[in-house]
């Protein structure tokens, strides 16, 4: 069955990307229409997991204290991305980011106040009072109030872009909608949900990857536009991935099943054998060198051990450790030989005894562990866009009508690494920018 519609702004994508372009592009006065490929109760996309997001200020605010200059965010981006960058669109988007808390409590969306002391103070980080699924709930309920048409398990499928509109084609329930649109907004996230595509980026290892957000970022979008003559942007096999809990769900597990307490002990194989020096990097973001080293090893899995000091100071999990009385047992329970297990923690605890007290040795009973494998939040791969959020075609030319928010274009200034809260920045200020000038656009 086929019917047919047209509307200003097409969005596709649920998440705070597409949420904050529809928001945008209907506040500006264009029709818009959103286009979710998850069902209601899982709508949303990886922001459903989120709890904070980066912003660029230059004094206190009622969510941050102190300072974080632009040039201050732009240092920490060059940083983790080892310089690759686009440095001219990263500083407009930090820039954006100084403006983009207060658009989206007047969107609806609760941010946690300083004095409220319910997460880690911070400079860099704004906090969702609620998490990122307060926030999507909050933005859907703004967009509906101000007229935003929604539909659920609907996916963008097709992508024609002509001189004076574009032609859509979206999937719902065994049926074909064709949707003639002025401007489209395609925010439908990466590819790191399709197994093919992770295949592609890690080889044999994506087997055991476990997908932390949203089973529904297949890179349909992605193709859509690579398709319709769009230039990509990013590199296949770099994704951003992080240790978790073996034990937890293979795909939307969410932030709850992070391990973040490997400086308090070590990481081992299933030889036995470490893996790198668990206290060469504590910042808060040293999970994320993990999740490739784990990838690496036989069976993409390894071990935190710790010992009850350790257990201690490790923040709470989802799911309890592995426990035994003695490390024999633990190394039984686990499948690692006892022996190998041995061996490694008697030359840590050697080490450790030698550099004291720099550095505590593992040996207070009874032993704990966690199961690791790697998890991928998402794949350093999208489209290249130009300071409008137009989409950039491979001869240079921006997209007539075509806008890209959030994952789909985060490779442009996020080709490696990760920088807490940067996600969520990005496809806020992203999303609104590309509403606003979707929404624009239409109206000429």
């Amino acid at each position: 069955m086929e019917t047919a519609s047209g509307v200003d702004v097409l969005v596709a994508g649920g998440a705070a990307a597409g949420l904050c372009a529809a928001v945008a592009a209907r506040r500006a006065g264009a029709s818009v229409r959103l286009v979710e490929a998850a069902p209601r109760a899982f709508r949303g996309g990886n922001t459903r997991h989120a709890r904070n997001f980066r912003i660029a200020h230059d004094g206190p605010a009622p969510w941050v204290p102190d300072t974080y200059g632009e040039d201050e965010f732009l240092a920490d981006l060059l940083r983790v991305t080892e310089g690759d960058t686009d440095q001219a669109l990263a500083r407009l988007l930090i820039h954006a980011s100084t403006g983009i808390a207060p658009w989206l409590a007047d969107n609806g969306v609760r941010l946690q106040p300083l004095d409220s002391g319910v997460l880690p103070y911070s400079r860099r980080t704004v906090f969702l009072l609620g998490g990122g699924k307060a926030m999507t709930n909050a933005l859907y309920a703004t967009a509906a109030a101000l007229g935003v048409t929604v539909s659920y398990g609907s996916e963008l499928v097709g992508l024609r872009i002509g001189p004076d509109a574009c032609a859509a084609e979206i999937a719902q329930d065994g049926t074909t909608e064709h949707v003639t649109a002025k401007t489209v907004v395609v925010a439908t996230g990466g590819d790191q949900a399709d197994p093919e595509a992770l295949r592609a980026h890690f080889g044999e290892a994506a087997e055991r990857i476990v997908v932390r957000g949203t089973p529904y970022a297949t890179g349909r979008g992605l193709r859509l536009l690579h398709d319709a003559g769009a230039s990509p942007m990013g590199e296949t096999g770099r994704g951003h991935l992080v240790a978790v809990d073996a034990r937890g769900p293979h795909v939307d597990g969410g932030i709850v099943t992070r391990i973040t307490g490997i400086p308090y002990g070590i990481v081992v194989d299933r030889t036995g054998r470490r893996l790198a020096d668990e206290r060469a990097d504590t910042r808060r973001t040293h999970y994320a060198q993990w999740g490739p080293r784990i990838a690496a090893c036989p069976g993409q899995i390894a071990y935190l051990i710790l010992d009850q000091e350790g257990l201690r100071r490790t923040a709470p999990t989802a799911l309890p450790p592995v426990t035994a009385p003695t490390l024999a047992e633990l190394a039984r329970r686990l499948g690692i030989d006892p022996v190998a297990l041995e061996a490694t923690l008697g030359e840590f605890n050697e080490a450790a005894l030698a550099r004291q007290p720099a550095t505590r040795p593992i040996r207070v009973t009874p032993f704990a562990a966690w199961p690791l494998l790697p998890g991928v939040t998402f794949t350093h791969v999208g489209i290249a866009v130009d300071g409008a959020m137009r989409v950039v075609m491979r001869d240079g030319s921006p997209a007539a009508r075509v806008y890209a928010a959030g994952s789909i274009m985060a490779a442009n200034v996020l080709r490696r690494g990760y920088l807490a809260g940067l996600g969520v920045t990005l496809a806020a200020v992203s999303g609104r920018i590309a509403g606003e000038k979707a929404a624009r656009h239409a109206a000429d």
